[in-house]
């Protein structure tokens, strides 16, 4: 999917269902990145092994894992529980982690909602539009990528640079 179809088809419809103070470019800006992080808004279940297949345990373009943040984290936190229950309402899918986890593969709009949700837990600020670094620290707090915890440090700085580039995508995105 392109980035214009995923803030169409995901992202304006999530945040539509979440407070206003939700949204904002930074917000839209973060969300674009981690997704072309983690799928580049193709993969809607996480690869693995050699060949690559589409048996991971993680799903939907933002790449959630069944008893992670984005499925589990969100439904319970403070800030972030009445939100989700709404979007789980709206959305039409039982307030438990395998019905979210198995209906987030395909409906990218309670995705998009989560991934939010995911974000406004962190307790520090969200990063300005153009804080490349500190979105990147948002991302590896809240998202916790294996590959970068588990990888080299050659590993580590491609899966940086990536971000740097991703990041410099969704700016074009949200700021043309």
């Amino acid at each position: 999917m392109t980035l214009k179809e995923i803030v169409a088809g995901a992202i304006n419809p999530a945040l539509a269902l979440l407070p206003a103070d939700m949204d904002t470019p930074a917000a839209r800006v973060q969300m674009l990145a981690t997704g072309l992080q983690e799928s580049r808004f193709v993969d809607r279940r996480q690869l693995v092994g050699s060949p690559p297949r589409p048996v991971g345990p993680a799903k939907s373009f933002w790449q959630a894992e069944r008893g992670g943040g984005m499925v589990h984290g969100v439904r319970l936190h403070a800030a972030t529980s009445a939100a989700a229950a709404h979007l789980y309402q709206a959305r039409g899918v039982l307030a438990r982690d395998g019905a979210i986890w198995d209906a987030i593969e395909h409906d990218d709009v309670l995705a998009a909602g989560l991934a939010r949700l995911l974000l406004w837990s962190d307790p520090g600020r969200l990063p300005l539009m153009g804080d490349i670094e500190g979105a990147w620290r948002l991302y590896l707090r809240t998202w916790r990528p294996g590959a970068y915890d588990h990888g080299t440090p050659a590993q580590r700085a491609e899966l940086r640079a990536k971000w740097g580039r991703n990041y410099a995508q969704a700016v074009a995105e949200v700021a043309p």
